[in-house]
Protein backbone atom coordinates (compact mmCIF):
# COMPACT_ATOMS: atom_id res chain seq x y z
CA UNK A 1 0.00 0.00 0.00
CA UNK A 2 1.05 3.56 -0.56
CA UNK A 3 1.56 5.78 2.45
CA UNK A 4 -1.56 7.55 3.65
CA UNK A 5 0.19 10.19 5.74
CA UNK A 6 -0.40 13.66 4.22
CA UNK A 7 3.24 14.53 3.77
CA UNK A 8 3.88 11.19 2.10
CA UNK A 9 0.85 10.76 -0.07
CA UNK A 10 2.51 9.12 -3.02
CA UNK A 11 -0.45 8.53 -5.29
CA UNK A 12 -3.43 10.86 -5.64
CA UNK A 13 -5.46 9.36 -8.45
CA UNK A 14 -7.16 11.98 -10.57
CA UNK A 15 -5.97 14.88 -8.40
CA UNK A 16 -2.86 16.01 -10.17
CA UNK A 17 -1.84 19.67 -10.48
CA UNK A 18 0.78 21.48 -12.50
CA UNK A 19 2.98 21.72 -9.44
CA UNK A 20 2.58 18.19 -8.15
CA UNK A 21 2.44 14.72 -9.65
CA UNK A 22 1.73 12.00 -7.08
CA UNK A 23 3.01 14.42 -4.45
CA UNK A 24 4.92 13.44 -1.42
CA UNK A 25 5.12 11.00 -3.73
CA UNK A 26 33.79 -6.25 -21.12
CA UNK A 27 36.88 -4.26 -20.73
CA UNK A 28 40.32 -4.66 -19.26
CA UNK A 29 40.11 -1.48 -17.22
CA UNK A 30 39.81 -1.62 -13.45
CA UNK A 31 36.26 -1.62 -12.07
CA UNK A 32 34.91 1.82 -11.20
CA UNK A 33 34.39 2.52 -7.50
CA UNK A 34 32.53 5.00 -5.35
CA UNK A 35 34.01 5.70 -1.96
CA UNK A 36 31.90 6.15 1.13
CA UNK A 37 30.87 4.30 4.25
CA UNK A 38 30.91 1.16 2.15
CA UNK A 39 32.94 1.22 -1.05
CA UNK A 40 30.91 0.24 -4.08
CA UNK A 41 32.48 -1.58 -7.00
CA UNK A 42 30.67 -0.97 -10.28
CA UNK A 43 30.55 -3.73 -12.90
CA UNK A 44 32.43 -3.14 -16.13
CA UNK A 45 30.60 -1.29 -18.88
CA UNK A 46 29.31 -3.38 -21.76
CA UNK A 47 31.10 -1.09 -24.19
CA UNK A 48 34.21 0.84 -23.15
CA UNK A 49 33.88 3.20 -26.14
CA UNK A 50 31.06 5.28 -24.67
CA UNK A 51 30.05 6.38 -21.17
CA UNK A 52 27.59 9.23 -21.73
CA UNK A 53 25.31 10.62 -24.43
CA UNK A 54 27.94 12.69 -26.32
CA UNK A 55 30.42 9.79 -26.44
CA UNK A 56 27.66 7.41 -27.54
CA UNK A 57 26.53 9.70 -30.35
CA UNK A 58 30.13 9.96 -31.51
CA UNK A 59 30.52 6.18 -31.32
CA UNK A 60 27.28 5.63 -33.25
CA UNK A 61 28.31 8.07 -35.97
CA UNK A 62 31.77 6.57 -36.27
CA UNK A 63 30.35 3.07 -36.64
CA UNK A 64 27.43 4.07 -38.88
CA UNK A 65 24.88 2.61 -36.46
CA UNK A 66 21.32 2.28 -37.66
CA UNK A 67 19.48 4.92 -35.63
CA UNK A 68 16.33 2.83 -35.86
CA UNK A 69 17.90 -0.31 -34.43
CA UNK A 70 16.93 -1.67 -31.03
CA UNK A 71 20.47 -1.23 -29.74
CA UNK A 72 20.70 2.42 -30.78
CA UNK A 73 17.24 3.40 -29.55
CA UNK A 74 17.67 1.58 -26.25
CA UNK A 75 21.14 2.90 -25.48
CA UNK A 76 20.23 6.44 -26.52
CA UNK A 77 17.23 6.40 -24.20
CA UNK A 78 19.29 5.02 -21.32
CA UNK A 79 21.69 7.95 -21.58
CA UNK A 80 18.79 10.40 -21.85
CA UNK A 81 17.31 8.93 -18.69
CA UNK A 82 20.70 9.03 -17.00
CA UNK A 83 21.03 12.76 -17.68
CA UNK A 84 17.50 13.44 -16.45
CA UNK A 85 17.86 11.46 -13.22
CA UNK A 86 21.22 13.00 -12.46
CA UNK A 87 19.53 16.40 -12.49
CA UNK A 88 17.61 15.08 -9.48
CA UNK A 89 20.82 14.33 -7.63
CA UNK A 90 21.57 10.75 -8.64
CA UNK A 91 25.03 9.59 -9.70
CA UNK A 92 24.64 6.83 -12.30
CA UNK A 93 26.57 4.54 -14.59
CA UNK A 94 25.20 2.86 -17.72
CA UNK A 95 25.66 -0.92 -17.51
CA UNK A 96 22.90 -2.26 -19.77
CA UNK A 97 23.70 -5.10 -22.14
CA UNK A 98 23.70 -8.87 -22.22
CA UNK A 99 23.13 -10.57 -18.87
CA UNK A 100 22.30 -7.26 -17.19
CA UNK A 101 19.40 -8.79 -15.23
CA UNK A 102 17.20 -5.95 -16.41
CA UNK A 103 19.46 -3.27 -14.94
CA UNK A 104 20.40 -0.48 -17.35
CA UNK A 105 21.70 2.13 -14.92
CA UNK A 106 22.89 1.90 -11.35
CA UNK A 107 24.46 4.20 -8.84
CA UNK A 108 23.84 6.18 -5.68
CA UNK A 109 21.50 8.94 -4.55
CA UNK A 110 22.43 11.18 -1.60
CA UNK A 111 19.34 12.77 -0.09
CA UNK A 112 18.65 14.93 2.97
CA UNK A 113 15.91 12.47 3.94
CA UNK A 114 18.28 9.49 4.21
CA UNK A 115 21.16 9.03 6.70
CA UNK A 116 23.42 7.68 3.95
CA UNK A 117 23.32 7.70 0.13
CA UNK A 118 20.67 5.37 -1.24
CA UNK A 119 21.63 2.86 -3.90
CA UNK A 120 19.55 2.84 -7.06
CA UNK A 121 18.80 0.34 -9.81
CA UNK A 122 17.23 1.71 -13.00
CA UNK A 123 15.43 -0.24 -15.72
CA UNK A 124 14.67 1.71 -18.91
CA UNK A 125 11.93 0.97 -21.44
CA UNK A 126 12.53 2.96 -24.60
CA UNK A 127 9.49 1.79 -26.55
CA UNK A 128 6.39 3.97 -26.72
CA UNK A 129 3.84 1.34 -25.66
CA UNK A 130 2.29 1.61 -22.21
CA UNK A 131 3.96 -0.40 -19.49
CA UNK A 132 1.91 -3.34 -18.23
CA UNK A 133 1.50 -4.26 -14.55
CA UNK A 134 3.44 -7.47 -15.17
CA UNK A 135 6.45 -5.42 -16.28
CA UNK A 136 6.26 -3.38 -13.11
CA UNK A 137 6.26 -6.60 -11.09
CA UNK A 138 9.27 -7.84 -13.06
CA UNK A 139 11.20 -4.86 -11.69
CA UNK A 140 11.49 -6.87 -8.47
CA UNK A 141 13.95 -9.13 -10.29
CA UNK A 142 16.54 -6.36 -10.42
CA UNK A 143 17.08 -6.71 -6.68
CA UNK A 144 17.97 -10.38 -7.09
CA UNK A 145 20.27 -9.77 -10.05
CA UNK A 146 21.94 -6.65 -8.67
CA UNK A 147 25.73 -6.45 -8.20
CA UNK A 148 27.01 -7.33 -4.75
CA UNK A 149 27.11 -3.77 -3.43
CA UNK A 150 23.45 -3.27 -4.32
CA UNK A 151 22.16 -6.32 -2.46
CA UNK A 152 22.02 -4.63 0.93
CA UNK A 153 19.48 -2.36 2.57
CA UNK A 154 18.69 1.17 1.34
CA UNK A 155 18.36 0.05 -2.29
CA UNK A 156 15.64 1.40 -4.61
CA UNK A 157 14.58 0.34 -8.10
CA UNK A 158 12.90 2.59 -10.66
CA UNK A 159 11.21 1.72 -13.94
CA UNK A 160 11.69 4.49 -16.52
CA UNK A 161 9.38 4.78 -19.52
CA UNK A 162 8.11 7.30 -22.05
CA UNK A 163 4.51 6.74 -20.96
CA UNK A 164 2.65 7.73 -17.80
CA UNK A 165 2.06 4.99 -15.25
CA UNK A 166 -1.32 3.34 -15.71
CA UNK A 167 -3.62 2.55 -12.80
CA UNK A 168 -2.56 -1.09 -13.06
CA UNK A 169 1.12 -0.18 -12.81
CA UNK A 170 0.49 2.07 -9.82
CA UNK A 171 -1.41 -0.69 -8.09
CA UNK A 172 1.33 -3.23 -8.84
CA UNK A 173 3.94 -0.94 -7.31
CA UNK A 174 1.70 -0.28 -4.32
CA UNK A 175 1.33 -4.00 -3.59
CA UNK A 176 5.04 -4.76 -3.88
CA UNK A 177 7.08 -5.42 -0.75
CA UNK A 178 10.16 -4.04 -2.52
CA UNK A 179 11.10 -0.31 -2.55
CA UNK A 180 10.25 0.65 -6.11
CA UNK A 181 9.10 3.60 -8.18
CA UNK A 182 8.19 4.79 -11.66
CA UNK A 183 9.51 7.63 -13.80
CA UNK A 184 8.06 9.09 -16.99
CA UNK A 185 11.00 10.42 -19.00
CA UNK A 186 10.02 11.70 -22.42
CA UNK A 187 11.97 11.43 -25.65
CA UNK A 188 13.18 14.98 -25.00
CA UNK A 189 14.86 13.86 -21.79
CA UNK A 190 12.47 15.65 -19.43
CA UNK A 191 10.91 13.92 -16.44
CA UNK A 192 7.16 14.51 -16.35
CA UNK A 193 6.06 12.05 -13.67
CA UNK A 194 7.73 10.39 -10.70
CA UNK A 195 6.14 8.21 -8.04
CA UNK A 196 7.14 5.52 -5.57
CA UNK A 197 5.56 3.10 -3.12
CA UNK A 198 5.36 3.12 0.67
CA UNK A 199 8.38 0.83 1.02
CA UNK A 200 10.53 3.30 -0.96
CA UNK A 201 9.28 6.12 1.26
CA UNK A 202 10.34 4.14 4.31
CA UNK A 203 13.78 3.56 2.77
CA UNK A 204 14.46 7.28 2.53
CA UNK A 205 12.11 9.01 0.07
CA UNK A 206 9.56 10.00 2.69
CA UNK A 207 9.47 13.76 3.07
CA UNK A 208 10.31 14.50 -0.57
CA UNK A 209 7.82 16.47 -2.65
CA UNK A 210 7.30 15.93 -6.39
CA UNK A 211 6.60 19.23 -8.13
CA UNK A 212 6.50 20.68 -11.63
CA UNK A 213 8.83 23.52 -12.52
CA UNK A 214 8.52 25.67 -15.63
CA UNK A 215 11.73 25.70 -17.65
CA UNK A 216 10.81 28.29 -20.30
CA UNK A 217 8.26 30.87 -21.37
CA UNK A 218 6.01 28.21 -22.91
CA UNK A 219 3.69 26.58 -20.36
CA UNK A 220 4.52 23.21 -21.93
CA UNK A 221 8.19 23.67 -21.05
CA UNK A 222 8.10 22.15 -17.61
CA UNK A 223 9.75 19.29 -15.78
CA UNK A 224 9.53 17.40 -12.51
CA UNK A 225 11.71 18.53 -9.64
CA UNK A 226 12.05 17.08 -6.15
CA UNK A 227 12.04 19.30 -3.10
CA UNK A 228 12.62 18.86 0.61
CA UNK A 229 11.34 21.55 2.97
CA UNK A 230 10.97 23.88 -0.01
CA UNK A 231 14.50 23.37 -1.32
CA UNK A 232 15.09 21.67 -4.67
CA UNK A 233 17.14 18.47 -4.79
CA UNK A 234 19.90 18.92 -7.35
CA UNK A 235 23.09 17.21 -8.44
Amino acid sequence: MFSARPQRRLLQLGKQSLRRYFANGATATAPETITGAHELIFPDSQNAEHHDLPSFLEYASRNNMDTGSTTYVGTHYEYMAKNALERLGMSLKQVGGRSDCGIDLLGTWPLPTAPQPLKVLIQCKAFAAKIKPAQARELEGTFVGAPQGWRTSSVLAFLVSQQAATKGVREALGRSQWPMGYVLCGADGKIMQMLWNRKAADEGLGGLEVEMQYTGVDQNEREVILTHKGKAIKN
